[in-house]
């Protein structure tokens, strides 16, 4: 058995990456050959590019998962036609809500649920198990479970360290999209900067505002100019151990998605010793990490908590290490692995 996790290489036609998806493979390749599935990363640019290196492999690929639906149906099919021997998967990487975002992506969802009716190795599936549910209640299709998997060494994972004062840093990281909440974010760092009397540094990602993006930039940047002590960090685009050192250098991160599926900024934080407020959308992470996201005192409210709790993190990284093993499970489920 041989797993190829195919992703679409963005970096190459322009200056930024959907480096999620890149980097989520990444993981999820580690994770699956710790526990004996030999798995390949594959950046591809086009349904052509991925035909030609299945012809050059010299090992025999038995499953080929494709991170989100963006292959012309066609060409899937005309793949899966010239390789009978090859399981092929189109993983969803959101979550229903995200979706509206996306209209090409729906439609090839849909059509996909079609190819797999009609033949024997085309497969849907999904990286949130609430997607997978949905799919098969409202259409009464299959959809196979392949969430996001993170790689976790064995070394013990950095103490998070309670705020002790001086400048407060809250990053709230991830493409600016109006789905993932910042506005109620810079709400909830600029609050609970104010109630401890801390000068803020709110930290956002740069370079990838989309559906709205600029629009959400701008309103916060309207709410924070001008205040006393409060800076504005724009943190442009870096490759993924940049990041980690990024993230590393946060007191607390803000993750209020309205829809997720598996937020892997929460999961860097955790490997990095930081705490993360998050919505019940990112629903792997510790029960009291979660807040209502339209009540921006209550984000601030578990923030604070959050910052001064020495277990925080020690508690992440029990509810990250308990997702990935029932993640392991459902892959070797789907790929009949012992």
């Amino acid at each position: 058995m041989s797993v190829v996790l195919a992703y679409k290489n963005f970096a190459a036609n322009r200056n930024i990456s959907h480096i999620g998806l890149g980097v989520a493979a990444i993981n999820t390749a580690k994770v699956l050959k710790e526990h004996g599935i030999k798995t390949d990363v594959w950046p591809i640019l086009s349904a052509a590019d991925l035909t030609a290196r299945l012809q050059k492999s010299k090992d025999y690929i038995s499953n080929v998962i494709i991170s989100a639906p963006w292959i012309p149906s066609a060409e899937l099919q005309n793949m899966a036609n010239q390789f009978p021997d090859t399981d092929f998967s189109v993983n969803c990487h959101s979550n229903v809500g995200f979706l509206q975002a996306d209209r090409n992506g729906v439609k090839l969802m849909r059509e996909t649920m079609e190819l797999e009716t009609g033949s024997s190795n085309i497969h849907l599936a999904g990286n949130s198990r609430r997607f997978c549910e949905w799919i098969r209640f409202a259409f009464g299709a299959p959809c196979a479970y392949l969430p996001n998997l993170y790689y976790l060494h064995n070394e013990p994972m950095p103490p998070h360290q309670p705020f002790s004062g001086g400048t407060l840093r809250i990053g709230a990281f991830g493409a600016t999209r109006p789905l993932k909440n910042l506005m109620s974010a810079a709400g909830a760092a600029l609050e609970i900067a104010r109630t401890l009397r801390a000068p803020l540094e709110f930290w956002l990602s740069a370079g990838r505002a989309e559906g709205g993006g600029e629009v959400v930039l701008g309103a916060v940047r309207e709410m924070l100019s001008g205040l006393p002590n409060v800076t504005l960090q724009l943190n442009g685009w870096q490759t993924w151990p940049q990041f980690r050192r990024t993230v590393a250098h946060m007191h607390l991160l803000l993750q209020p998605s309205y829809t997720e599926s598996f937020n892997m900024v929460t999961a860097d934080g955790v490997a990095e010793g930081v705490p993360s407020v998050v919505s019940n959308a990112i629903d792997w992470a510790p029960e009291d990490w979660k807040a209502d996201v339209d009540d921006v005192l209550d984000i601030s409210r578990v923030g604070r908590r959050l910052m001064f709790d020495p277990c925080a993190t020690r508690d992440g990284l029990y509810a990250l290490h308990k997702y990935v093993k029932h993640g392991v499970a459902s892959y070797k489920e789907f790929l009949k692995a012992e």
